[in-house]
């Protein structure tokens, strides 16, 4: 039994809800169970040095959370302070929405998605890889109807979903009691058509075989189907 309650294979309730921000190009606050994200994008006509006169396009991301998004209070974190695990999650997310954008067809303009976690209760990463993808969507949605591009340069829906074995069973979408304590724990960052992106799978208290790691990819498909759906619902 799942300390949620929830089967084996059950997600958490999913809730996207967009525009929900004055000022940005595109936003939505994604809801997985009680972990929770608000995600931005912000559009501007230039790109980092290293791409000008490239005529590629960038999409780049940045990952906090706010104080109590936790059970205790955590320090804010000074840009030129932050923690390795934030910078590991923030280039994460930035791989991974890029991996769904045709550079050439987005032109020599730049789109950051800030994800600022409300509350967490796990797989902050993936929501915001996730709800990223959202807020990514609306803002290139106004690039097309104002007609500053002419080819869709998103190519594909891409979303993160959590899997691991807890009490000695592979589950799906990971809350933090199962999190804290599960023997593997595994993030997978798929497209819409079910190609994989990235996989991060660690032992953290039992190893795990190769029949295991194919069971949560299986119930990671079924995880990013889900969560693709939704997507797609929110920006309809």
């Amino acid at each position: 039994m799942r300390p949620s309650g929830r089967e084996l294979n059950e997600m958490r309730p999913i809730s996207i809800d967009v525009a929900v921000t004055r000022h940005a190009e595109g936003s939505c606050l994604i809801k997985c169970g009680d972990t929770h994200v608000l995600c931005t994008a912000t559009l501007e006509e230039r790109v980092p040095p290293f791409l000008k006169n490239t005529g590629l396009g960038w999409v780049t991301a940045e990952y906090g959370m706010l104080p109590r998004a936790t059970n205790t209070r955590m320090r804010r974190e000074a840009k030129n302070g932050q923690t390795g695990r934030t910078q590991e999650i923030q280039r994460l997310i930035g791989r991974a929405l890029r991996a769904g954008v045709d550079r050439v067809a987005l032109g020599e303009r730049q789109i950051t998605i800030d994800c600022d976690v409300i509350q967490a209760d796990g797989g902050t990463r993936c929501a915001a890889i996730t709800g990223g993808w959202v807020a990514l969507r609306l803002a290139v949605n106004k690039l097309i109807k104002v007609g500053d591009v002419i080819t869709d340069p998103l190519v594909d829906p891409i979303a993160g979903i959590s899997c691991g074995i807890y009490a000695g069973q592979p589950v799906l979408d990971l809350d933090y009691p199962e999190d804290s304590e599960a023997g593997v724990d595994g993030n997978f960052v798929m497209t819409g058509s079910g190609r994989l992106v990235e996989v991060q799978m660690s032992a953290e208290g039992a190893t795990f075989s190769q029949d295991e790691m194919t069971q949560l990819l299986g119930l990671a498909n079924k995880g990013v189907a889900e969560l693709v759906a939704a997507q797609k619902a929110a920006v309809a």
